[in-house]
Formats: C-alpha cells, structure tokens, sequence
C-alpha cells in the first residue's frame, strides 16, 4: 500500500521521540502489505478499529493512534491524525458528539 503522508508520522515523532520506532514500523508493514479490506488489516493489526470513514491504528502499545482513511481499490493510506492516547479521548469524543448531532 501506499502511505500518505510519512511528514505526520514523522512530524508527531520528532515531537514525541519514544514513538518514532513503533510509527515506523507500522508504516513498513502497510507499505509492503497489500490489504483487500478491513478484515484484512484487522488481520495485520488485531487492535484496528473502524468508525466510518476512519481506521484507527493502536500503535506503541496504545499509546499513540494513527487516525487513517484507507481506499482499498487504489491501495492508499491517508493518515489524517496521529495523536497521544489522551489526545486521541478528545478527539474520538467530539467526533462521536457530531455524529450523534448528524441524527
């Protein structure tokens, strides 16, 4: 697959240095992967979540959250968020409050 963009992963580890080891290696396992859907990624990553149209990744022991929108046709990777844990609480909170108001 293609990941887009290394820049947040690498942006959010020379701010937070202990995840630099644990972001790069989920970045090489869906760079040399090749996954069909998400019962594939779940598969490679059993702690994968899915809250349309996120993927969220338990990275580092959960720690750290990548926050991707993946496009299985094209086998692209978007990461739109990579947060702390706490910082990830905050965000998955005011995304569930919008989709509770989009009712």
């Amino acid at each position: 697959m293609h990941v887009i963009s290394r820049r947040a992963l690498r942006e959010f580890w020379e701010e937070h240095p202990p995840a630099k080891t644990p972001l790069a290696a989920w970045f090489r396992i869906l760079e040399i992967g090749s996954f069909a859907d998400f019962n594939a990624i779940k598969r490679a990553f059993g702690t994968a979540d899915y809250l349309a149209p996120y993927t969220i990744f338990d990275v580092g022991g959960n720690k750290y959250r990548v926050i991707a929108v993946i496009h299985y046709n094209r086998q692209r990777v978007y990461v739109r968020h990579v947060f702390t844990h706490p910082e990830y609480d905050t965000w998955f909170t005011k995304v569930r409050s919008a989709k509770r108001s989009k009712r």
